[in-house]
């Protein structure tokens, strides 16, 4: 009886143990189809991109969240096997702000360039590959890495560390993220190919522009200003700076500059044999690195990490650099934005090119033109007013009348006069200055009108001879000098009401005279003033004197050989 009573219920525990295995089982089911369709997703999201950056990201945050990580990374392997981009997930502002650097592919990192297989963890510190983390970065246990392939090539490798819980990383776990990286992957591939198209596109479009405006006459900064913009636009750079030498050829001065702290960065200059924008410059190759390739540069302390160097030109024809940066955690510049570059800064050394041949075109114009009105007033005005001149003289000794006869013999010295000024104005044409600076000619008319407003009147001057061209640059400096202060002591002491400056170039002699109707030297002897006039002729093996003039007045007489 007692036998029959408990019978049943040996079957019905039986059931309850398969229903509960069959519920674990059911549980795992659905946490795999969970897992499968969140696999799914990611793949779709993943792929849902074409912007490299942002597939990078997204496929860094994609893994962690498929397999409960804590901290996720993609590290993208450059060409020498390093580490040329890092890419975290999971760690805050003040975490990222406190790690020293971030890896360079050494270690364990760097175990999974050399051996491109997945790898799994429960410790890495156990590992012997294991080097430690860079100052600052939080203690990590658990650990597991899959390599990123596009085609046959690894582009780089997903690291996933400290999963949820506290358990380990398991071999379903290292197979989602597998499939995910084949999935990121094809992401990664069809980013290329879309940044590549991209950038044919930009810079067609560019090239076509740059042409267009280099054709229609374009000024050079107006053409160079184009072609920064769109070198920063096919490379999404946040930096971009124009580097020309400077008039001595001894450092590169930034000529334009477009982006973040802009500004400041104009002020920059790159000396030609200790920096990496020197050797650009003369070696004629483009350099490019993940950070900036001058220890100690600026950039590094405004927050930019990859740099892009490249020549304007080719070869011995380098007329300046085209220099790129972006900021500190973004892509490289890839061998492609290179290769873009590389034409586009030919097209930059073409405009200055054009430049300077348009300007020694007008040059060239401008001399023929003076050419030919010096030779115009050689052959012509002054042949006539000395015919004119010769006359009058011939009829003076016809005039009996003494008040006639003194007008033409005034008419006869004006005559002279003004040959000697036309003579002077043809040595001007003849003899351009080579640089910008304003000539002696010039500077010594600017001299003569400044002192018009402090004596009341403008004083008479007369150039002869060739003064831009004779003279050098130091005893330019020394006559400027010497007028300057013998025009301040007639400002000053002479109570004139007339000054004549002349200045002539005769043989080889530069001699200034001044001269004024004023209350003449005093008799207590000479100022320091006029001693400085005496010194500075001695030096230079010359002379001065300061006279009393024959109707009155002072005049000043200082002369030095050429």
């Amino acid at each position: 009886m007692v036998d029959d009573e408990h019978r049943p219920l040996m079957p019905n525990m039986r059931l309850d143990e398969l229903l509960s295995e069959l519920q674990v089982r059911l549980n795992a089911v659905l946490a795999t189809r969970d897992r499968v369709h969140a696999l799914l997703e990611a793949v779709v999201s993943v792929g849902s991109d074409l912007d490299l950056e942002t597939v990078l990201r997204t496929i860094v945050e994609t893994a962690t969240k498929l397999v409960d990580a804590s901290y996720g990374a993609l590290g993208v392997v450059g060409q020498e096997q390093t580490l040329v981009q890092f890419i975290p997930v999971g760690l805050s502002d003040e975490e990222i702000a406190a790690i020293e650097h971030w890896p360079h592919g050494l270690g364990l990192l760097g175990l999974l360039i050399k051996d491109a297989r997945p790898l799994r963890l429960g410790r890495i510190s156990d590992h012997p590959e294991s080097y430690g983390f860079p100052p600052g970065h939080p203690p990590m246990g658990t650990f597991l890495g899959v390599p990123v392939r596009v085609r046959d090539e690894v582009f780089g490798n997903l690291y996933l560390t400290e999963k949820r819980g506290g358990g380990e990383f398991d071999e379903e776990d290292e197979a989602i993220v597998i499939a995910l990286a084949t999935a990121a992957g094809v992401a990664v591939e069809n980013a290329r190919l879309y940044e590549e198209s991209r950038r044919r596109e930009a810079w067609l479009e560019a090239s076509t522009e740059v042409t267009t405006r280099l054709l229609s006459g374009g000024g050079t900064r107006e053409v160079l200003t184009m072609v920064a913009a769109r070198a920063r636009q096919m490379t999404d750079a946040d930096l971009v700076r124009i580097l020309l030498p400077d008039p001595a050829g001894e450092r590169l001065l930034v000529e334009f500059a477009e982006g973040a702290d802009e500004g400041e960065l104009t002020e920059m200059s790159y000396a030609l044999d200790a920096t990496a924008a020197g050797e650009v410059f003369r070696q004629g190759r483009p350099l490019h690195s993940p950070e900036p390739l001058d220890a100690g540069s600026r950039l590094r302390d405004l927050g930019y990490g990859p740099e892009l160097l490249l020549p304007l030109g080719a070869g011995s024809s380098v007329r300046g650099v085209l220099a790129l940066a972006k900021c500190v955690g973004r892509m490289p510049f890839s061998a492609g934005d290179v290769r873009a570059l590389e034409a586009f800064g030919g097209q930059a050394a073409i405009a200055l090119e054009l430049a300077d041949t348009r300007r020694d075109a007008e040059r060239l114009s401008l001399l023929e033109d003076r050419d030919r009105i010096a030779k115009d007033l050689h052959d012509v005005v002054i042949q006539r007013l000395f015919a004119t001149a010769m006359t009058l003289m011939s009829t003076v000794r016809l005039v009996e009348h003494p008040e006639a006869s003194g007008r033409l013999q005034h008419a006869i010295d004006e005559l002279d006069e003004t040959i000697r000024q036309i003579r002077s104005t043809i040595f001007a044409l003849q003899n351009v200055r080579e640089t910008a600076a304003p000539s002696l000619r010039a500077q010594i008319v600017e001299l003569v009108e400044g002192a018009r407003g402090h004596l009341g009147f403008m004083p008479g001057l007369r150039m002869e001879g060739q003064l831009d061209a004779r003279i050098s640059d130091d005893l330019a400096e020394q006559l400027l000098a010497v007028l300057r202060e013998t025009l301040s002591n007639v400002v000053r002491h002479a109570k004139a009401t007339r000054a004549d400056v002349a200045v002539e170039v005769t043989g080889g002699l530069l001699a200034l005279s001044v001269r004024d109707n004023g209350v003449g030297l005093p008799s207590g002897g000479r100022r320091s003033g006029l001693r400085n006039l005496e010194e500075r002729a001695t030096r230079l093996g010359g002379s001065f004197t300061a006279e009393p003039g024959e109707q009155g007045g002072t005049v000043v007489r200082w002369s030095v050989p050429l």
